[in-house]
């Protein structure tokens, strides 16, 4: 899970993590969804194993929507 940046709330797995010595280390997150993202390894926070969180999540499971599925969600439900 992510807790901080523009990725905030974000779920996933743990696919790479780049080691920068006197930088910030880079970790590199899939979703369920298929979509690749990048943070620092300070936003990460560890909730499970492999695909399996230990706790329960809220609506969604921590996958962003892209604007246009977002507002056919949102569309559908007003029907």
């Amino acid at each position: 899970m992510i807790r901080g940046g523009n990725n905030m709330g974000r779920v996933g797995v743990i696919t790479h993590r780049e080691r920068h010595p006197g930088s910030f280390e880079i970790v590199h997150i899939k979703d369920t969804a298929g979509h690749t993202f990048a943070t620092r390894l300070g936003n990460v926070f560890v909730i499970g194993m492999g695909g399996k969180p230990w706790i329960s999540l809220p609506k969604g499971n921590g996958i962003r929507l892209s604007n246009i599925e977002d507002r056919a969600a949102k569309m559908a439900k007003q029907r």
